[in-house]
């Protein structure tokens, strides 16, 4: 059985009746949140340079979400979808992931199936369906000036939790040592999501993410300062 087939299994399993880890009125639970994180881990363990990335990427919706004003249970969702968010990379093959040099047609297609491959592994779960967490998969690439992948939605028809949580995968991103160059500092990241605001990035959570960016600081550390 494949990395994806196993991937997909277990999501299928959390779907039947018996396994209510999200209540009738859909509340988050702990269930839920662990079962997010546990999956997340697993994407992250597959690649040294992306240790933690899917729990920061996690992290930092949250704080985003709540810095713009949403009710503290759509930010745990768009939290959920945080640790969710690359699961599609469990179909990747580690060579891929982990390449040095500059990926070809082919590698660079399977890199830009991910959002795809993790809502068509999500997608059994109602629960998941019915909170927006597979469309904030699904999307989490698009750009807010339309020239993002996988559909090239543009602007608000973005959902808003994949937007914020675009700002908190390119952060952290950035803010890790890859293959192909040194992690960037806190504030030079910061300057390259200020500077991205309206083309990559919806400005409103840009705007958001600078007035929570000592709240998101602490939650992060990159080499160099503690």
């Amino acid at each position: 059985m494949s990395a994806f087939q196993s991937a997909s299994a277990a999501v299928h399993s959390l779907s039947r009746p018996e396994r209510d880890w999200a209540s009738s009125n859909h509340c988050i639970t702990t269930a839920l949140h662990q079962f997010a994180e546990s999956l997340g881990n697993a994407i992250d363990a597959k690649d040294p340079h992306t240790s933690m990335h899917s729990d920061e990427v996690a992290e930092v919706s949250r704080v985003l979400a709540l810095a713009m004003g949403l009710p503290r249970r759509a930010a745990d969702i768009i939290h959920v979808a945080g640790h969710l968010h690359d699961i599609g990379k469990i179909g990747v093959p580690d060579s891929v992931l982990r390449k040095k040099g500059p990926l070809d047609t082919t590698e660079w297609r399977a890199i830009r199936n991910h959002p795809e491959a993790g809502a068509a592994i999500l997608q059994p779960v109602a629960a998941l369906r019915d909170l927006g967490v597979v469309d904030m998969v699904l999307h989490h690439h698009e750009r807010w000036d339309g020239k993002g992948y996988p559909h090239g939605l543009k602007g608000t028809m973005i959902p808003l939790g994949a937007r914020i949580i675009s700002v908190a995968d390119t952060l952290s991103a950035m803010l890790q040592d890859r293959p192909y160059r040194n992690a960037l500092s806190m504030d030079r990241a910061c300057g390259e999501i200020s500077g991205c605001a309206g083309t990559q990035f919806d400005p409103t959570v840009v705007v958001a993410f600078r007035s929570a960016f000592d709240d998101i600081r602490r939650l992060v550390t990159p080499p160099g300062e503690g």
